[in-house]
Formats: structure tokens, sequence, C-alpha cells
């Protein structure tokens, strides 16, 4: 029988090329020497993470950290909230990117892995809200960013014709999707605000600021205050979106006259059928019907 305040540490080994499984035993001793009581898992196929999070909830354990990157957490954060979970109980997620990016972490710091060991061997944890989507197949959940629309087609071209090309595949992909820019519509309705059917060229919901590492996607948002952070770019020409892209990196983009951002407890989308979608690092294809904020429904170890 398990400790109940015994960490879970599931390993990707794959991550950042097979980096993250040579350095992950040496970083569990170091856990370990400073006295954190942690058991370790790892993975070997990609959805294992959420499996193994359902059973070990099952089996009574609350904490959790992610080795790994985005996907990691994302894959955890799906198994722990998949309904095995009693009402009221707020489990907690760490994360260790070691050897590959995690974009949540950078609203709290640049230090990377290093300030997420120190944190777990503080024991610092801090309230984090969680974003529930409804889809017409089920659920899913999300701490950091949900986008559709051209960001989302990007991805999704990079990962059905370029995944083997590391980065150069999203650029590859981002070329080819600017060449062939389209206006979406989205039937889109915000908690207190008419429903909006205008043209756009994408939508990001955000639960943090930063994604894709250094992409301050939501320059405003913050992962505690019950709000979705809605960021739709209206309708851009080709030039307009090369111009205005790059300013994501400052945050910038929100600037410009057809950037509108929101705040709202949750929205409802309205579309005929199943579309690419991009969630905390991972490509998904569903038809999203309501996301909705679940305030400090986790602890993060930050």
């Amino acid at each position: 029988m398990h400790d109940p305040a015994t960490l879970l540490a599931v390993v990707n080994p794959a991550a950042g090329g097979g980096v993250c499984g040579k350095r992950a035993p040496a970083v569990v001793d170091r856990l370990r020497q400073s006295g954190v009581k942690i058991d370790v898992v790892e993975t070997r196929a990609a959805g294992q993470a959420t499996e193994l999070a359902r059973e070990a909830v099952a089996a009574g354990r609350r904490h959790f950290i992610a080795v790994g990157g985005d996907g990691t957490s994302y894959e955890l954060i799906n198994g722990i909230f998949s309904g095995a979970l009693p009402a009221g109980e707020r489990p907690s997620l760490g994360m260790l990117p070691l050897g590959t990016g995690n974009s949540f972490l950078r609203d709290f710091t640049d230090q990377g892995a290093e300030y997420a060991i120190e944190a777990i061997i503080a024991g610092k944890t801090r309230p984090c809200d969680l974003i529930r989507c409804t889809h017409t197949r089920g659920a899913l959940h999300f701490i950091n960013i949900f986008s559709i629309g051209f960001v989302a087609d990007v991805g999704a071209t990079r990962n059905r014709n370029f995944s083997g090309l590391g980065e150069f595949g999203y650029t590859l992909s981002t070329v080819l999707r600017v060449a062939a820019l389209r206006p979406y519509t989205f039937p889109m309705q915000i908690d207190g605000h008419p429903e909006d059917r205008e043209p756009l060229t994408f939508l990001s919901f955000n639960n943090s600021r930063f994604t894709g590492g250094k992409m301050m996607m939501a320059p405003d948002a913050n992962t505690r205050d019950g709000l979705l952070d809605i960021i739709r770019v209206g309708r851009l020409g080709r030039v307009g979106l090369l111009r205005t892209f790059p300013k994501i990196f400052s945050g910038t983009h929100v600037q410009h006259p057809a950037v509108r951002c929101y705040q709202a407890p949750g929205l409802d989308l309205r579309l005929a059928e199943d579309i690419d979608v991009m969630v905390d690092g991972e490509m998904i294809k569903c038809n999203p019907r309501r996301l909705e904020v679940v305030p400090g429904a986790l602890d993060v170890r930050t």
C-alpha cells in the first residue's frame, strides 16, 4: 500500500528526443535525497500517461509529477479528472520539463526545470484553474491553451505531413497555411455577450499567458482568476498575418485593430462538424461545444 503523500512521477522517456529519459533518474535521486517521497513509472506510448493517472487516482493517489513536456502534463490532467476523483478533492501536479519545453511553467519562471525541482523540494503549491471542454463525444481538460483556426491548422499540417522535420516542419507548415489562408467562421457565444458569427483568422482560449515556449498569446491571463482569456483574431490578409503574428512573442499582437480580447468564465461554440484543435501542445480533432472554467480545481507545484 502506497503512502497517500507520495508523489507519482510519470516519465515520458521519449520527450526531448530521448533526453528526458536520460536525465530523469538523476533528478529523481536528487528529489529523494532532499526528502521527497516519490514513485516513478514510465510511459511507452502516446496516451498511456492518461491511463496511468486514471488508475492511480482510483487507487487513492492525489499527487503527481509530469516528467516531460506540455503533452505529458495534458495527458496526466485528463487522467486525473476523468471521473474517478471524488468531488471537492484537489489533486496536485508538478512539472519537470527535462529536455523539452513547458509553456505553462513560463508563466512563473524562465528557469524551467531547475525552478520546478526547487519548487517540488520546497513543497510549494498554488491553486490553479482547470478548463473543461465538453465536445460531441465527451469531455477533455486543460490548463494552458485551446486554439482553433489558422494556428490549429498549422499544427495539424505539420503533424500529418512534416512530423519528422522538427522545427522546420512548423516553418514549412506555416508557409503552406499562409499561402492557402482563408477566413474561418466559428459561431461562438461568450458568456454575457451576443453570438459572434463574424469571419476570423483564429481563436485562442487561454488559462495561462504563454504557448509554444515563448509566445505570449494571452498577456493578461491569470491561472487563478476564474476566467478564460479569449483572443479573437479577426480577418487578416496574408501580409497582415505575416506582419502581426511575430508580435505574439512580446504580446503586442493584441494591440492590432483586428484583435479583440475578452475575459469570461465560459463560452459556447456552435460548429457543424469536427475541426482541428490545438490543446496544450497536442493536436486533436473534435467538435467543441462548451468551454468553462473550474476555479481552483488543481494545485500546481510552482
